[in-house]
């Protein structure tokens, strides 16, 4: 069973930083992408980024430019999300997905980006 435990949400100005980690554990190999998604209030969840297993990068619409970097660390199955020049649009739950055999997701976190 693979477990992904999220970290590094909270509140933050607009126009500043956050840095998101998300660790995969459990009896698994190495993934074939994991990424991060998010869900405003009342809206549907979307793609913010996701990075493949030979390292291609993929980001949804609406945070393509620089604004936000996804990669790898060090450990087996851990990817960040580097989020700078934040704005209030970005507030929502981030949720971590890996895909090993099946398609797995964190519980989320929370990201609000407010004055």
């Amino acid at each position: 069973q693979v477990q992904l435990v999220e970290s590094g949400g909270g509140l933050v100005q607009p126009g500043g930083s956050l840095r998101l980690s998300c660790a995969a554990s459990g009896s698994i190999g190495s993934f074939n992408f994991m990424g991060w998604y998010r869900q405003a209030p009342g809206k549907q969840r979307e793609l913010v980024a996701r990075i493949m297993s030979d390292g291609t990068t993929y980001y949804g619409d609406s945070v393509k430019g620089r604004r936000f970097s996804i990669s790898r660390g060090d450990a087996k199955n851990t990817v960040y999300l580097q989020m700078n020049s934040l704005k209030p649009e970005d507030t929502g739950v981030y949720y971590c997905a890996a895909h090993f055999v099946n398609l797995n997701w964190g519980r989320g976190t929370q990201v609000t980006v407010s004055s």
